[in-house]
């Protein structure tokens, strides 16, 4: 039996136990999942200064934060997130007890991404904890001091529900092969239909958290010093490797050349005239990434930047500009420091570009007409959709975060991890009492019992209004009564 197989067996063997069901349980482990991140801060601020050239505040403000944020949502609304909830009943149900309750999968796999290796992987552990599952975690290899620090999540959780495999390819590939009640990827596209081509074999439901090439639509009208700020720095954070940063710009030729200079000027104010030795600018995350990025360059016209060095996998903040649709750096995700500009003739051709490309993870919009922005959301299909700014919509916790088509299917965030890493269970209880009411389901099958039917059954009850027309009703009876008596 491999390592893999007897890990996933042990979780499963913890899961069947039941001791993830109550709620104190799953309370206390999110406590200790929050000592965890807090106790090893600075292990993971040296971790990712390796891995990515993260600066110690920027590991704080775009991992750390958004971890402890939805730890503390998920200890403060455990208890009304997996509260059973009643629903609509129909006249044929009116006496049961009808409602929803969502209960554990059991066995979960997070397989997390290099590019916020934190955040992305222990915010989908968090729902999984919150909904009573036991979970397999397995780091990417590529952010490899941040796996080793992950490793010792064991002294935190409970080792036996909750495991966390380091490796390679052949670690995640023998993880694959194993039965799990849900797999939760974020990385690539092309991984991603590897990952849920390896669930169909046992009919594992999947959450895949891809990527794209994001479009930023700017509009000549709005005021582009203030958009070019926003973009630039949800571009070139991180180095540009985010899933969520602007791909491409789309605009008019009248525009390009102060988009140009604004994003220059910007590119100066955040990063100072030497990004290269400024705190925080990070890094390429391996030298076949850097090797990948700088080969995008070839056949188009570099406006800002453009170098780099390998040997401390360093690429400047680049920008492009007069790029043509078939050039090579539009052909696949960029996840770097390299922002492509293609000129458009307005908003039409902006949305059918849009639409003839696969769907995107976000749409950004700049714009200060309104109406415009309405139009571009209710004609395009994207993941999310965000005008005037960048990145700042994963930050809200009451907003799913997930793809569509080609960048990703199912959420997270919130409640909306807690869902999906859950079933929810339809329950309906009734007593053995007014057989009387079911006699018109039984043979023989007749046009009275089908005009009854189509009553009882084409009639949805709110009970809480019905309860509150019936009291009403009754207190009109009583108020009649009493007044009827008082004229006696």
């Amino acid at each position: 039996m491999s390592r893999e197989q007897k890990v996933v067996q042990q979780a499963r063997s913890a899961f069947l136990t039941g001791r993830s069901r109550p709620f104190h349980y799953r309370i206390q482990q999110l406590q200790s999942l929050r000592r965890f991140v807090l106790e090893r801060k600075s292990d993971f601020a040296a971790a990712l200064q390796k891995d990515l050239g993260k600066s110690e505040h920027g590991m704080e403000l775009f991992e750390l934060l958004g971890v402890e944020r939805e730890i503390m949502l998920a200890i403060d609304e455990l208890p009304k997130w997996a509260a059973p909830k009643p629903v609509e009943k129909n006249l044929l149900t009116i006496m049961d007890e009808v409602y929803v309750q969502p209960e554990p999968l059991g066995v979960v796999l997070i397989i997390g991404a290099w590019n916020y290796p934190l955040a992305v992987t222990l915010q989908p552990l968090i729902g999984a904890i919150a909904a009573g599952n036991a979970a397999v975690i397995k780091p990417s290899e590529l952010s490899s001091h941040t796996a080793k620090v992950m490793e010792d999540l064991s002294l935190y959780l409970d080792k036996e529900m909750y495991h966390v495999v380091t490796g390679g390819v052949t670690e995640s590939q023998e993880l694959l092969k194993q039965r799990f009640d849900h797999i939760f990827y974020t990385g690539n596209s092309m991984v991603g239909k590897l990952v849920m081509q390896a669930a169909s074999c046992h009919l594992t439901p999947v959450t895949l958290e891809l990527g794209g090439k994001s479009p930023c639509y700017i509009d000549k009208d709005c005021d582009i010093t203030i958009a070019c700020r926003r973009i630039t720095w949800g571009k070139y954070l991180n180095c540009g490797q985010t899933c969520i940063a602007p791909d491409y710009i789309l605009c008019e030729p009248s525009i390009q050349d102060r988009l140009l200079e604004e994003i220059r000027k910007s590119i100066k104010e955040f990063y100072t005239d030497d990004p290269k030795s400024f705190t925080d600018y990070g890094r390429i995350v391996n030298q076949r990434h850097f090797q990948r990025l700088m080969a995008l360059l070839k056949g188009s016209t570099v406006a800002i930047g453009g170098n780099g060095d390998e040997s401390e996998r360093y690429i400047e903040p680049t920008v492009l500009r007069d790029v043509n649709p078939e050039a090579k750096v539009m052909q696949e995700e960029i996840f770097g420091p390299i922002l492509p500009v293609l000129t458009v003739s307005g908003a039409d051709e902006a949305i059918s570009f849009i639409n003839s490309r696969e769907k995107p993870l976000v749409l950004y919009i700049f714009s200060s007409n309104k109406k415009l922005i309405k139009r571009m959301i209710e004609e395009t299909s994207s993941g999310g959709v965000l005008a005037n700014d960048c990145l700042v919509h994963s930050t809200v916790s009451a907003l799913p975060f997930g793809g569509v088509g080609n960048s990703g299917m199912g959420s997270y965030h919130g409640k909306y991890t807690f869902d999906q890493l859950s079933h929810l269970r339809s329950c309906l209880i009734r007593k053995l009492a007014t057989e009387k009411a079911n006699m018109m389901r039984y043979p023989p099958h007749t046009f009275e019992k089908i005009r009854w039917a189509r009553i009882v059954l084409l009639n949805q009850v709110n009970v809480g209004r019905l309860w509150r027309v019936v009291l009403v009703t009754l207190l009109g009876i009583l108020a009649a009564f009493v007044v009827q008596r008082l004229r006696q």
